[in-house]
């Protein structure tokens, strides 16, 4: 006899199938090798102690702090620990439980019933010569030729702006954006390179969107969220999708110290806000994507609790889009420079992957195609 320990198994009923267990147990059993941790932020005392004994009671765990028993609070953050198959036998249990007891069993049914998206990767193109990270800005030959090789190398998605938005990074007249973005809409236009791959405007100026829109681009990328009333009418007039990033503040502010008082809280009630308003306008949700916004007002350790936690942000049932490429997170964790940051970006992106994202937004397409070719094979 021989034991070893396995590591995390991707598909896991085809790991039982592999194995030979008989079809009616395969279901059971994949729910069971399945663990979730949800942290529940402000549950009142009672709901606490009834969850903790439910909990229990099926072999599942809820974390508490010490005075709970006790009631010396009227609400304490806790974990909820526990199986596919616990969780889904307390979103039913909790359902006829008071005390707040039903939102938690609606938020524990729409984690658990979430669509998995295939992973995409979004080549990034900047026509504009003061982005942060010099290899990625072409002008308009340039940018078609770089276009093609992103396409060819894997990318599904090429992002295109002419505006920067670095730390401190000055504001740009609409005719200036609109005049550096022009000439490539139109060579994507004219060769109708949107028949090859999904074209994103990465703009929330409402002429130059409209113009890329115009040319065949079908996906907004909006660094201020949907802000503006006008962006989201365009996406729904055009039939586009739209990215809503967060972001605290302005490029020009928005690392001046950012405080939160819980990233993970605020980020979440942004987005809630903004599809709601998406939605009032007329768009679907299945064409809303989420972007968190890494290094957008956001300190070191803002930033890797939100890539921690990535997966949390599913639960709106949109795609999560991840961009940290070349980021200078990176350098606060290592020194490194801009073009050294490679293996950093690829080691956030890989993770971000692995904890829910599916679109990733990268300079580097042809070694990101690679790593996630390796870690799709290594699942």
């Amino acid at each position: 006899m021989y034991i070893y320990k396995f590591g995390n198994i991707a598909d896991k009923k085809a790991a039982l199938r592999r194995l030979g267990v008989e079809s009616g147990g395969i279901a059971i059993m994949a729910k069971k090798m399945e663990l979730f941790y949800f942290y529940i932020k402000d549950l009142k005392t009672p709901a606490a102690n009834i969850l903790k004994q439910d909990a229990l009671s099926i072999g599942a765990e809820l974390a508490v702090p010490g005075g709970v028993i006790l009631c010396e609070k009227p609400a304490y953050d806790c974990i909820l620990i526990g199986s596919r198959k616990h969780m889904e036998l307390l979103s039913r249990k909790e359902l006829a439980q008071p005390f707040g007891l039903k939102a938690v069993a609606a938020e524990l049914k729409k984690f658990l019933s979430l669509k998995i998206y295939p992973t995409k990767i979004m080549g990034v193109i900047n026509a504009n010569d003061d982005s942060f990270f010099a290899g990625s800005r072409f002008q308009e030959s340039e940018a078609v030729e770089r276009i093609e090789q992103m396409i060819e190398e894997g990318a599904e998605l090429i992002d295109i702006g002419a505006v920067s938005s670095r730390p401190g990074a000055e504001p740009v007249s609409t005719s200036v954006e609109l005049e550096r973005i022009k000439p490539i809409c139109d060579a994507i236009a004219a060769e109708k390179l949107f028949e090859k791959a999904i074209f994103s405007i990465d703009s929330y100026t409402p002429l130059v969107v409209e113009y890329a829109l115009e040319s065949g681009f079908i996906l907004i990328n909006d660094i201020t969220g949907a802000a503006n009333e006008e962006i989201i009418r365009l996406a729904v007039q055009y039939g586009a999708k739209l990215c809503i990033m967060h972001m605290k503040g302005t490029p020009q502010t928005m690392q001046n110290d950012p405080q939160y008082e819980d990233v993970m809280v605020e980020v979440d009630t942004f987005f809630q806000e903004r599809i709601a308003r998406c939605e009032a306008a007329g768009m679907k949700r299945e064409d809303i994507i989420l972007d968190v916004g890494i290094g957008f007002g956001k300190t070191l350790e803002h930033n890797l609790t939100l890539l921690r936690n990535l997966g949390h942000f599913r639960h709106f049932g949109c795609e999560v889009l991840i961009g940290a490429s070349r980021k200078s997170m990176i350098d606060k964790i290592i020194p490194a420079s801009t073009e050294e940051r490679l293996p950093g970006t690829l080691a956030i992106h890989l993770k971000a992957v692995e904890n829910g994202a599916s679109i990733v937004r990268c300079h580097d397409v042809k070694e990101h195609y690679q790593a996630l070719a390796v870690q799709e094979a290594l699942a």
